[in-house]
């Protein structure tokens, strides 16, 4: 389970928020990790966990900043109305 601010191969993982019919995860990586390894880390997060990528910043430092989303789950929505 990642908390905000948990380290994850790397990299930080931010909690995840919903917003409308979508749920939102930040993500930072460190200017250390190289694009490939940047890659497979959102690759697997991708195949694994459902997410895809919504919005990446790319910093002066070689930071990154990425923001992926997966759609809520019906039964999650139906879930958080009762």
């Amino acid at each position: 389970m990642n908390d905000a601010g948990a380290h994850d191969g790397g990299a930080a993982v931010g909690a995840p928020v919903v917003d409308g019919d979508w749920e939102y995860q930040p993500v930072r990586l460190p200017p250390d990790i190289t694009r490939i390894s940047a890659t497979v880390q959102l690759g697997i997060r991708a195949e694994f966990g459902g997410w895809e990528l919504a919005r990446t910043l790319l910093y002066a430092d070689g930071t990154r900043k990425v923001w992926l989303r997966r759609r809520l789950s019906r039964s999650l929505v139906a879930g958080l109305a009762t």
